[in-house]
């Protein structure tokens, strides 16, 4: 292999693998939003309780919760080879093309949540390290092989997608009080619209890979336009409660309400018309809206 194709790995075949591949497998995009949303609950869990962190903790927190996400998304990967093989957007990731074995994914992702939970139970709390491999479990073993049984995949699927501002909150206070779970619901909630956004982008390449998605079985669109809207709308109100239960002021009330508003906007233009661009428009904008939420409520909550 030529030193322009940076570092890399051998596998059992004796094939030099980039290194980059193996980091795909942990999904990094996701992996940075985990991080992301765990961060800020923990940064949370300290203004709102009387515990006192440290920056050690934080990172030892941080990295086992992101060792232990990534570890569930190659197993994740591993599960569905077969399915990704099937279609256009993952044929051509590291298992299904052949550039890393199954076997090694295996054995990558069993190490790397095994390795996060530990360091989680040793360094930062019980608690916490409860969470995360619940997390891990639930995306695993329950929400990955749902895909290819019922649509409601999507809203299983999402209570693990909502969990690590939770991991983040008991990384700091070793508990979880009402801001918490609030953070979950919000998130919760979030992940519906942007999942059948993205769903009805790929709802072709879905069908090849036998993923039983809402847009899917339900291919004129009507139970998944009244979600996409009945979800949007849901978020609005949960993502105030911060400012009615004195975790935020009103700054965050103001964005919460504007952010939350142009939610639903783009959700009604979604279901309206239902093409890539809409579709795209919505995703896009659902990958605005959350960091953006997430950012005012931490200054609002200091402010």
């Amino acid at each position: 292999m030529s030193s322009t194709q940076g570092p890399c790995l051998m596998n059992n075949k004796e094939k030099c693998v980039p290194l980059s591949a193996y980091i795909e497998l942990t999904k990094p995009r996701i992996a940075l939003m985990v991080i992301v949303t765990a961060a800020i609950g923990y940064f949370l869990g300290l203004v709102h309780s009387d515990a006192i962190g440290n920056a050690q903790q934080f990172l030892l927190a941080m990295l086992g919760i992101a060792l232990a996400g990534g570890g569930a998304s190659v197993l994740n990967q591993y599960l569905e080879h077969d399915a990704d093989a099937k279609m256009d957007r993952t044929k051509n990731r590291p298992i299904p093309s052949g550039l890393i074995d199954a076997s090694i994914a295996l054995y990558m992702g069993v190490i790397m949540v095994i390795a996060g939970c530990i360091i989680l139970f040793m360094y930062v709390n019980l608690f916490t390290a409860f969470l995360t491999l619940m997390s891990a479990f639930l995306y695993v073993l329950v929400y990955t092989p749902m895909k290819r049984l019922t649509w409601w995949n999507t809203s299983v699927g999402a209570i693990p997608g909502a969990m690590p501002p939770l991991m983040g909150w008991a990384a700091a206070a070793n508990s979880l009080d009402t801001g918490a779970w609030i953070l979950f619901a919000v998130l919760y909630i979030w992940q519906h619209p942007h999942f059948w956004a993205i769903a009805w982008m790929y709802r072709e390449d879905y069908a090849r890979g036998g993923m039983k998605m809402l847009p899917v079985v339900d291919p004129d669109g009507p139970n998944m336009s009244r979600q996409t809207i009945g979800f949007s709308l849901l978020l609005i109100p949960v993502s105030l409660i911060p400012t009615i239960i004195n975790m935020s002021g009103w700054i965050y009330f103001i964005g919460a309400l504007v952010l939350g508003l142009l939610f639903l906007m783009y959700g009604i233009a979604f279901v309206r018309n239902k093409t890539q661009d809409t579709a795209r428009t919505l995703m896009r904008y659902s990958l605005i809206y959350l960091p953006l939420l997430l950012i005012i409520i931490a200054l609002d909550s200091v402010i």
